[in-house]
């Protein structure tokens, strides 16, 4: 779920209910007094349970605890990204004139059939950019 909306840059986290539907949103982590134009754009989790997005000044990892681990800062402002390669750590950043790629430690967790067992770890919570 994506916001473009550069006075409020937080990521939520929801309880996802049985069917599917979503309920009791919290903001799990808050970047809006961050330097930067960048609202919030693509969203992604890996196999420890780290969250990748797109965010002011690069691409932030937080952790499943809503800590700060780093910011990746390319060449261009990443927007969306996915991982790949055959183990799952490549990182592939799509910006406006470039597509870059960054090798990781920790796997990332692919739609589901892909990795079996990091999608099964997903459900029961649900963590997305404010609609």
């Amino acid at each position: 779920m994506d916001d473009w909306d550069t006075s409020k840059k937080v990521i939520m986290r929801y309880e996802v209910k049985p069917g599917g539907t979503l309920s009791n949103g919290k903001i799990f982590f808050d970047m809006t007094s961050a330097e930067g134009e960048d609202a919030l754009d693509g969203l992604k989790v890996d196999q420890k349970g780290n969250i990748y997005a797109s965010g002011p000044g690069g691409l932030w990892i937080v952790s499943p605890e809503g800590k700060h681990l780093g910011t990746i800062v390319g060449p261009e402002h990443p927007h969306n990204f996915a991982w790949g390669d055959d183990d799952g750590r490549t990182l592939y950043l799509c910006a406006k004139t470039g597509l870059y790629r960054i090798r990781l430690n920790i796997p990332g967790i692919r739609p589901q059939g892909t990795d079996e067992t990091a999608a099964s770890k997903t459900q029961g919570s649900l963590i997305g950019n404010q609609l």
